[in-house]
This record gives C-alpha cells, sequence and structure tokens, in this order.
C-alpha cells in the first residue's frame, strides 16, 4: 500500500485492533472522528487502523482518478462489479491483518469494518478469512460478489456476529441493496444485527451509539 494507514491507539499496548475501510473518493482520515467518539475502555486498549484506498480511475466518474477500493462500472451496483479490483483490495486487507497478528493481536480481538466501499471490502473480506474474526462491521453498503460468497466464505467466520446498519434516504447505495445483502447473509445462516436510521448516505450519532454496544459486546 503507497499510503501507509492512519492509526490510533487509545491506550498504550493495545490488546484489540478495529480496522476500518473508507468510502469512495475519501481516505483514511474520513473516519478518525466518528472514532474518537467511541468508548470502548471497557475492553482495553484498542487501535483504529485506517487504510487508504488506492486511487484508480472510476468508470461512472468519467475515469476520474480518485481513492477507491475497486472500480464502478455503472448505477446498478450488482449488474457489473469489478471482481479484479474487489480482490485486490482483499489481499490488501488480509495484509493488514496479518499484520496486526504479527503485532500480537489475537484474529479473535480484530473487528474490520468499512462504510460504503468500505462495507462491500468489509463482508468482501470477512466471511473469507480462514479464522475468526470478533465482528464484521458493514454501514451503508452491500455484499459484493454475492453469488459466490456461499462458495467462497470460510467456515471460520460462520458464528461471526455482523452490524449492518443503512440510511432509509440513502440515495447513493439504495437501502433495497442493503436489505437485499442482508437477507442474503441471514439465509447463509450469518447473526446479522440489522439497523436502519432516517439518514442519507451517511453516519448519524445513534448508529455510532449502536456501534459502540456492538463493539463492547463482540470485543469483551
Amino acid at each position: 500500500m503507497s499510503n501507509p494507514p492512519i492509526e490510533i491507539e487509545t491506550a498504550p499496548n493495545p490488546t484489540a485492533t478495529v480496522l476500518v475501510m473508507h468510502g469512495l473518493g475519501a481516505d483514511g482520515n474520513d473516519f478518525v472522528p466518528i472514532a474518537n467518539e467511541l468508548d470502548l475502555a471497557a475492553v482495553g486498549p484498542v487501535r483504529f487502523v485506517f487504510p487508504n484506498a488506492p486511487v484508480i480511475p472510476v468508470t461512472i466518474n468519467g475515469g476520474y482518478r480518485m481513492p477507491a477500493w475497486y472500480d464502478i462500472m455503472g448505477p446498478d451496483l450488482a449488474k457489473r462489479e469489478d471482481e479484479a479490483g474487489l480482490r485486490r483490495s482483499q489481499a490488501t486487507i488480509e495484509a493488514l491483518i496479518a499484520n496486526e497478528k504479527a503485532r500480537g493481536i489475537p484474529v479473535a480481538r480484530i473487528v474490520i469494518a468499512g462504510f460504503s466501499q468500505g462495507c462491500a471490502m468489509s463482508f468482501m473480506t470477512g466471511l473469507r478469512h480462514p479464522e475468526r474474526l470478533a465482528g464484521i462491521v458493514g454501514l451503508s453498503g452491500y455484499l459484493p460478489l454475492a453469488a459466490a460468497t456461499a462458495a467462497e466464505r470460510h467456515p471460520a467466520n460462520q458464528k461471526t456476529p455482523i452490524f449492518q446498519a443503512h440510511g432509509l434516504r440513502d440515495g447513493v447505495v439504495q437501502i433495497a441493496r442493503a436489505t437485499q445483502s442482508r437477507d442474503a447473509l441471514k439465509q447463509l445462516g450469518y447473526d446479522v444485527e440489522w439497523h436502519e436510521y432516517p439518514m442519507e448516505h451517511s453516519v448519524c450519532m445513534e448508529e455510532i451509539a449502536d456501534l459502540n454496544t456492538f463493539l463492547l459486546r463482540v470485543l469483551n
């Protein structure tokens, strides 16, 4: 990764990691203020890792180069997916998980999370990861390569809690896409904690409070 992740530690010697992927056109700084709103003192010192997506041409934006985990080829997010880009970014996130393991954080104390494109990467990576994670968080996004999930998922994370949240007025990723993803995950037997809020393609304080509760539960 040419642009290294931003890292914040709530106290020295962290015993858990929350890995947060930003959305299209943003960067690792995007979710730093939201992490600062969380209170995870009850689970001990936590390291937040905010990676930066590569800068690539994005088809739906006329080929303009911007930070993106994968290309968006058109408004229908399910019809034409950038499988190669998704898998490249999956490998990047796997390397970040491996780095946390090398620094002494057990995989069972790692949560992967993301917003929009970052949500897609959280689902893409978390469901396929060969060791059990503490939790998987998807905000304002969807399940990518949905048709391949059943065949590619790893049983290690079959029981991993999933937090999925979406805005009822989201005009970027329609809520129908999110509920389809939720239902697909539930049909595969995943434990999905679903939340919806009267907001657009964004984050709200109620969502942050609900996420805080989830993180305290899965990291305790």
